[in-house]
């Protein structure tokens, strides 16, 4: 914090009164702060909220400006203005197709039938580890008579 020693006694003058400045302006804070804490953590919350409620909306707006880039139009001038409503249309539309699709995809009796032999393994396999599970009951139950 010592002023430069090359250069004209105005311009050593004028960094030093710019730093007894900011020590003075410290200075004044510490003492407000100790003086008035309740007010000076209700600023600091108002702050933290205000930034939080920021961050939200800056969260929003990035995740709907990336949906919309993602279907934006094909790039032919009349393709420049489009209807929101079809854009949403189309997007329920496509949607549906995909889950047609999935539903549809067991195309032969042979994978069928397999794929429900597999989900009945499944089942079967998760009964058995739900029977090897203690009782939560019981176990509570014998943990209240010690107390």
């Amino acid at each position: 914090m010592s002023a430069p020693t090359t250069g004209s006694p105005n311009m050593e003058l004028k960094v030093v009164s710019q730093e007894m400045a900011l020590l003075s302006n410290i200075m004044a804070a510490y003492t407000f702060i100790a003086d008035q804490p309740e007010r000076t953590a209700l600023v600091f919350l108002g702050g933290v909220c205000v930034g939080l409620l920021v961050t939200l909306c800056a969260i929003v707006f990035q995740i709907h400006c990336r949906a919309d880039c993602r279907t934006g139009p094909a790039g032919d001038s009349e393709s420049e203005e489009w209807d929101d409503t079809s854009e949403l249309s189309a997007r329920r539309r496509r949607r549906f197709e995909r889950a047609l699709l999935h539903a549809s995809m067991f195309t032969s009796a042979e994978e069928l039938d397999r794929a429900q032999r597999l989900e009945e393994r499944e089942r079967i396999l998760r009964e058995i580890w739900m029977n090897g599970q203690p009782d939560i009951s019981t176990v509570t139950q014998s943990l209240n008579r010690y107390y």
